[in-house]
């Protein structure tokens, strides 16, 4: 058996077995902590369904293919590939969605290409910025997000065009 396998076993034994130690009831804090989380969850129900909702709609009324040819001409100015243009704006909303299109855009041009390069880069370096928004800024009650979409926002335009940059320097 590989230890890899054992580690979250280990974790949960050492930290049941240290608050046994201090004196801590740790049953009843593990089901204090399971409520809070349930709290939690009723919390943000509605800011994920609204998201989840704003996601689908922009995809089945093919608004998103409408949005993709007018920013064509501004992607290709940047060296963006076009083909990868629908994974830039689906990102920010979804990141199962960006999986499906990151996915669509590897076994059509490979993952070695120009292309699939480009997108590997932005899979990994950009954000689900509406999803962590709404998750973690509803989880506490945020109303107001104040500069926080604005830097997100800034943040996976710069991982964008690095992307471009460092595959065009270091591949082609």
């Amino acid at each position: 058996m590989n230890i890899t396998n054992l580690i979250i076993p280990i974790i949960i034994v050492l930290i049941t077995t240290y608050g046994m130690i201090k004196g801590v009831k740790v049953y009843e804090c593990f089901i204090e902590g399971a409520k809070e989380g349930m709290s939690i969850c009723v919390r943000i129900f509605p800011y994920l369904l609204a998201m989840i909702l704003a996601v689908t709609v922009l995809r089945e009324s093919k608004v998103l293919d409408y949005i993709i040819g007018i920013m064509n001409p501004i992607v290709k100015f940047i060296g963006l590939p076009g083909e990868v243009v629908p994974l830039v704006l689906i990102k920010p909303l979804s990141g199962s969605g960006a999986l499906g299109v990151f996915t669509d855009v590897i076994t059509n041009y490979g993952a070695d290409s120009y292309i699939g390069r480009i997108a590997s880069i932005i899979m990994g370096s950009t954000e689900t910025i509406f999803y962590t928004i709404t998750v973690y800024f509803g989880a506490v009650g945020i109303k107001k997000i104040r500069h926080t979409l604005w830097a997100a926002i800034l943040a996976d335009l710069t991982a964008i065009i690095v992307s471009v940059i460092v595959v065009t320097l270091f591949f082609y």
